[in-house]
């Protein structure tokens, strides 16, 4: 696997490697919902109310991301989500 943002990433995804991406996630205790972000996928912003809904609403996103990355005519695999909660 190959990781989003990592130098020559594009021509990794065109040549079929396996992406990943690193997702951040905070709770915001104040209004309630879970807020994922990534710096590895500039523009990448989605919130739920539970996590099950966030993955759904990333795994959205981030299809949607990187078809605007790609032509539509070239392939990507799917990134691997690889889901790690770290209390901070």
């Amino acid at each position: 696997m190959y990781r989003i943002g990592f130098p020559l990433w594009r021509w990794f995804a065109r040549m079929g490697v396996p992406l990943k991406l690193r997702i951040d996630v905070i709770k915001d205790e104040q209004v309630g919902v879970f807020v994922a972000t990534s710096g590895d996928l500039p523009g990448l912003v989605c919130e739920a109310a539970t996590m099950d809904e966030l993955v759904a609403e990333v795994n959205g996103a981030v299809a949607s991301l990187l078809e605007l990355q790609f032509h539509p005519a070239t392939p990507v695999r799917p990134v691997t989500t690889d889901l790690r909660l770290q209390a901070a």
